[in-house]
């Protein structure tokens, strides 16, 4: 294998939380993380085994007296038939009585992939203990180093009896959890240039869908020992994952998902947390051709193809209407040709209710929108103010979905798709096979947190940042942390928002930061909800508009 080749692929390899129960704050005590102080007062003790799982190159050059060189990266990405691990544990003196302490450089995941593959072989929990901090915090408070190579131990008695499947996920379990993101996580340990596509080391770039972006990294403190509980739930509340889902942790090929791994179920104690070892690897080697995403909610967007099946007259006669369209330009625009069964409710219809939801759904439910459909919004021209301000106030008034047709009229039309000049029949149905629509209240079930009025109603796990999203800085700035992102910069000329990691590229550059509580504002509210939209179609957990 060529050096770059295998530089390549140990890059691949590495790859709304409600009060915790007191039950699981008590099982966050760590007892399978052990300080500095610890391990040099027990280091020497008879029972006790050191595991240096950092790369063989690292260990050549210093680390810590009488542990052993094990290098995880060497074998902790392939599956090694059990009676090769059996033999490799016990050429490391491991033995079931024994207590066996692991450590890497500190911050990463070495030590955390190790203690994986151990447990995952049978080695009891109790007696698994990592070395927080690494051989830096080791190193930073003084203790020895050497150079020296750790002999080899007597053989030790360890068996692998049976392997812990309940700490482990097939994709078989892995797909399924893809289909339901309500009762299931699938937490991913790489970072955001791997997440939104910025790197593509397979071959195809993103992530398997409704992933969740959680870095490795980010479990670290600057000393690079682990957070705190307290501080990794709030992590964990801000990205609304709560301890009553399951948790599968991923990555490129499963060392780096094995740090999300530890913190959450061994220094948060959550009860129902898996490693998905194959990852992505796994995933994409599927023969199926699964699918992969770079944006998070790429399901906000919808192009003609998709409209005119789901929206189209065939499903409408035969399963009934699945999809509410909502046309927001003029009634003049509109009466020159429209997607067949679009309701026409001009964006100045949408601005008149500003502050007003119960007004607002009155007027959508006379117009025919049903508020258990999903609601497409076309503006003609893609994402434009107008649709953004659409999609906002559908979200604050409890619409069951909303998105945004991001195709324009012309490129419905140059695919060869009819427009009708005929208005939608919006009334009581007369026949059979009448495709009319039907009027149905629409109930003003108003979403906290989506498009707030005063600056002080609402507060984020994470300090807020407002986000300026117009061509100018807003006239009227609320006290606090705020950044200019014109909502130009995130959008194509055709309509098309940006590729993800272009948009991530541009919001990271101007200072928006992942954790924090985003407000969007622009002296044009339409300008500051097209902002919302594309923080939503990244994943930001915590987005709201000010409104003006």
């Amino acid at each position: 294998m060529s050096k770059g080749l295998k530089h390549c692929f140990l890059a691949v390899v590495a790859g709304g939380l409600l009060t915790v129960p007191t039950s699981l704050a008590a099982a966050a005590i760590t007892p399978n993380l052990v300080d500095v102080k610890w391990l040099e007062q027990h280091r020497r003790d008879p029972d006790v085994i050191i595991l240096d799982a950092s790369p063989g190159s690292v260990y050549a050059v210093k680390h810590v007296p009488d542990a052993l060189a094990v290098d995880a990266m060497a074998y902790g990405g392939k599956e090694a038939p059990v009676a090769e691990t059996e033999r490799l544990y016990q050429s490391w003196g491991v033995s079931p009585e024994k207590r066996i302490v692991m450590y890497d450089q500190g911050g990463t995941f070495m030590a955390t992939r190790l203690f994986f593959s151990l447990l995952y072989h049978g080695f009891p929990a109790k007696n698994l203990l990592i070395l927080d901090g690494g051989l830096s915090k080791w190193e930073a408070a003084g203790m020895p180093v050497t150079k020296d190579v750790t002999p080899a131990p007597q053989k030790g008695s360890f068996r692998v009896k049976s392997v812990n499947e309940d700490v482990r996920v097939r994709l078989p379990e892995f797909l399924t959890a893809s289909g339901d993101p309500i009762k299931n996580v699938l937490l991913e340990a790489l970072g955001a240039d791997w997440h939104f596509g910025a790197v593509a080391p397979f071959d195809r770039a993103g992530h398997p869908p409704y992933g969740v972006l959680l870095p490795s990294a980010d479990l670290f403190n600057p000393d690079k020992t682990f957070k705190s509980p307290d501080d990794i739930q709030r992590m964990l509340r801000y990205l609304n994952i709560r301890p009553e889902q399951q948790i599968y942790t991923y990555c490129g090929g499963g060392v780096a998902a094995s740090a999300p791994f530890f913190a959450l179920k061994f220094i948060l104690g959550y009860p129902r947390v898996k490693l998905y070892a194959e990852s992505e690897l796994g995933w994409l080697s599927d023969s199926r051709d699964l699918p992969y995403w770079t944006y998070d909610a790429p399901y906000l967007m919808r192009n003609s193809r998709w409209l005119q099946w789901t929206g189209g007259q065939m499903l409408r006669t035969y399963l009934g209407a699945s999809v509410s369209v909502l046309d927001v330009r003029s009634a003049e625009a509109f009466n020159q040709g429209h997607i067949p069964f679009a309701l026409n409710i001009p964006a100045d219809q949408f601005r008149r209710h500003v502050g007003s939801p119960k007004g607002l759904a009155d007027a959508l439910g006379a117009a025919g929108v049903d508020a258990a459909l999903e609601a497409v919004v076309v503006s003609g021209a893609g994402l434009t103010p107008e649709a953004a301000l659409a999609f906002l106030m559908l979200e604050q008034a409890g619409q069951s979905k909303a998105s945004i047709f991001v195709d324009s009229i012309e490129g419905w039309m140059k695919q060869g798709l009819a427009v009708t000049k005929n208005p939608t029949v919006v009334g009581p149905r007369k026949a059979p096979g009448d495709l009319s629509i039907e009027p149905k209240p629409y109930p003003a079930n108003v979403r906290n947190g989506v498009a707030i009025s005063d600056p002080k109603s609402s507060q984020g796990v994470y300090p807020r940042v407002y986000i300026a999203s117009g061509k100018n800085a807003p006239t009227k700035v609320p006290d606090g942390t705020m950044v200019r992102v014109p909502y130009s910069d995130l959008v194509n000329g055709d309509g098309t928002p940006k590729a993800a990691k272009d948009i991530w590229t541009i919001l990271t550059k101007a200072g928006v930061p992942r954790y924090g509580e985003l407000v969007c504002i622009a002296d044009d509210l339409g300008d500051a909800a097209v902002n919302y939209f594309i923080l939503r179609l990244m994943g930001y957990p915590d987005v709201k508009v000010l409104l003006n």
